[in-house]
């Protein structure tokens, strides 16, 4: 019994620590069957200690984590650029990923004033769904999986279960950390799911501002050799003092200067010049 004890004990240690753990990581990490892993959880649950969900176990992220509406008022000039330089990856006739990041929704901004249509757009961010569906020519896909609504997404093993119907040409994602390991965030669960659209796309363009530079989080997400395409306002110099080494092969190019003309939109004020789009 003291074993059985110790065991829970670590287990809601775990989701402490890491709010969300799909059951299978859970078992991983304390070396158990699922079927014990769901007879802990259950027990927790009785003792008020967690809230169980479908596939996983998730322990007050929506309480204590910023709010989706918090985080998307956080360095909105910064996404703004962002977002701007990602409408040059648009092409009518493609499939298209939106993850839960709010700089990501500052794309999806981007493009319902400039839209480039057909497309499809496949996403798990509830804001990013219902602002593009109304746009003529974009056909939009929400995943299933849990509601988080505070955080307005949807996670879960649903939600990656349901990206096994998708390839995707793009995939527009985020993160809340970058060092000179590679990218993080902040969520077992949001790690999960990105890795599977990882997997299942052409291309991937990272979005992330400066403000996540020589910053980690609970989860380490991919290494920089794995990715395509970094957008960030962070010059290549302070990449360099923070010990990101980009591939050989990589591309700096000047927003304003070498951006594909026929993708910005008309009437779009240039940016100042000091803007890197780091291409890998």
């Amino acid at each position: 019994m003291h074993v059985v004890l110790a065991r829970r004990e670590r287990l809601a240690q775990l989701l402490e620590q890491h709010r969300y753990l799909p059951v299978k990581e859970l078992c991983r990490r304390l070396g158990v069957s699922e079927a014990t892993a769901r007879r802990d959880l259950a027990a927790l649950v009785g003792e008020k200690k967690i809230t169980r969900t479908y596939g996983g176990a998730l322990h007050e992220f929506n309480d204590r984590f910023p709010s989706f509406r918090e985080r998307q008022a956080r360095g909105s000039k910064a996404k703004g650029k962002i977002a701007r330089l990602a409408l040059a990856f648009f092409e009518p006739n493609r499939t298209y990923f939106f993850d839960s990041g709010t700089t990501i929704c500052a794309v999806a901004e981007a493009f319902r004033d400039h839209p480039v249509t057909p497309v499809t757009v496949v996403t798990s961010n509830l804001p990013v769904g219902e602002m593009l569906a109304s746009i003529p020519g974009v056909q939009v896909f929400q995943l299933a999986g849990q509601l988080l609504h505070l955080q307005s997404t949807l996670l879960g093993e649903t939600a990656q279960k349901s990206l096994e119907f998708w390839n995707f040409d793009t995939a527009f994602l985020s993160a809340e950390g970058m060092d000179s390991r590679g990218l993080w965030n902040s969520q077992a669960a949001i790690v999960e799911l990105q890795r599977v659209v990882l997997r299942r796309t052409g291309r991937n363009v990272f979005c992330i501002d400066g403000s996540k530079l020589k910053r980690q989080a609970p989860h380490f997400l991919v290494g920089w050799e794995e990715v395509d395409v970094l957008l960030t306002d962070v010059s290549n110099e302070k990449l360099t003092r923070a010990g990101i080494t980009l591939r050989q092969n990589q591309r700096d190019r000047d927003a304003t200067t070498d951006a594909p003309q026929e993708s910005r939109p008309s009437g779009e004020p240039e940016d100042s010049g000091d803007f890197p789009v780091h291409i890998l």
